[in-house]
């Protein structure tokens, strides 16, 4: 029997014994990805409140030395370089209410648990993290675009032996090793564990039985497994003899062998020269990242009321309310969030390459860019 969606026993026999545990890992806020820091928002104080700050970033000495010869002027001072990085904040807000009466003909409170609070905003936290990853590697043009390509890595079919090497190399060359984590679907580690390329670090539990984490080693590197990191799902060029082959149509696809074009274009991936008549199979792709820890800084700027009870002692015989706010900042090395116009980013908007570029000087017409190796993330994609 049900009340508003809430199981109970008539004759209230048994009670509610335990809320359901969260299915998500949340691994990358846990793990060290976050460095906490505490600087935004007194910087955001000084300027008398705001949303974002510009920060400066020094640059190291360089220039051409001239020839100490007795005869050749020195010259004027080479000026250190400097670059701006722009860092923005973003704000949360959410509600869970309970009518009186549900808790009383239950004999169970359902009222949101401070544990629960936290583990439901680490999961926002980490949808939030993954849209600014999306965002970054969203980029393109110039730099930003050459940035892109850089720090991703596609293997045509599984991750093999010497993927994340040679995707760590790609990415930053003899800084490679500044690479020190990686964290990937639960697919991939799998099949990894099937060639014997990771193993799972292990722990006695306090019945004395070892058991695995979910923390393993590859190619120097820890492997964190998280159900969480992208899925991508899209189509290939193929040919009428391959297995699950579709003959693209221009439109009205009938037969399970045909689609149409326009539906092939709204996978996440698709032949950019495809037209009527070729063929295409579909293709699942998993995204796999790779970072130094610490890569994103992390500080919680606080609110004014984090958490608040709203009681409404008419509505239904009384219900309470329970509200959480949060207002932090999650920045990324050497990367600037470019548009200030929203006092809040959503997650739609971190995911949005336009949003992003490196961090740079600023000059015009041409701007100079932090060099890439200074930014220790890897993308790495392939089909398990």
């Amino acid at each position: 029997m049900k009340f508003r969606d809430k199981i109970f026993n008539e004759n209230v026999f048994e009670k509610y014994m335990k809320t359901l545990p969260s299915t998500k890992e949340n691994s990358l806020i846990k793990n060290g990805l976050f460095t906490n820091v505490n600087k935004y928002r007194s910087k955001m104080s000084e300027q008398a409140g705001g949303y974002f700050v510009t920060e400066p970033i020094k640059g190291r000495i360089g220039g051409t030395p001239v020839n100490y010869d007795g005869n050749t002027d020195i010259g004027d001072g080479n000026e250190r370089p400097t670059y701006m990085q722009t860092k923005i904040c973003y704000g949360r807000a959410n509600i869970w209410g309970e009518y009186d009466f549900t808790s009383e003909i239950t004999g169970t409170n359902f009222k949101a648990e401070a544990q629960e609070v936290k583990d439901y905003w680490d999961g926002e936290r980490q949808k939030t993290t993954l849209s600014i990853l999306k965002g970054i590697f969203s980029m393109t043009g110039g730099v930003n675009g050459a940035f892109v390509e850089k720090h991703t890595y596609e293997e045509a079919g599984n991750l093999q032996a010497d993927t994340l090497n040679r995707a760590s190399q790609k990415a930053l060359g003899d800084k490679k090793q500044n690479l020190d984590v990686m964290f990937t679907h639960s697919l991939v580690s799998t099949n990894l564990e099937g060639l014997n390329l990771i193993n799972f670090l292990k722990y006695t539990d306090s019945e004395g039985i070892e058991r695995d984490l979910t923390i393993g080693t590859f190619n120097g590197r820890l492997v964190i497994v998280d159900d969480d990191m992208p899925v991508l799902n899209g189509y290939e060029e193929a040919t009428e003899a391959d297995e699950g082959a579709l003959l693209v149509k221009a439109s009205g696809a009938t037969g399970e062998g045909d689609i149409n074009l326009a539906d092939v274009k709204k996978g996440d991936f698709y032949p950019a020269d495809v037209v009527a008549n070729d063929y295409v199979v579909a293709v699942t792709k998993y995204v796999s990242y790779v970072f130094k820890k610490g890569f994103f800084e992390y500080e919680n700027l606080g609110v004014v009321t984090p958490n608040e009870i709203v009681r409404s002692a008419k509505e239904k015989g009384g219900k309470t309310e329970l509200i959480s706010r949060i207002r932090e900042m999650i920045v990324p090395t050497y990367i600037s969030y470019k548009t200030t116009t929203k006092v809040s980013p959503e997650n739609t908007d971190f995911e949005n390459g336009a949003n992003w570029e490196l961090a740079n000087d600023a000059s015009t017409p041409t701007k100079v860019y932090v060099d890439d190796k200074l930014i220790p993330v890897a993308r790495i994609i392939s089909r398990g």
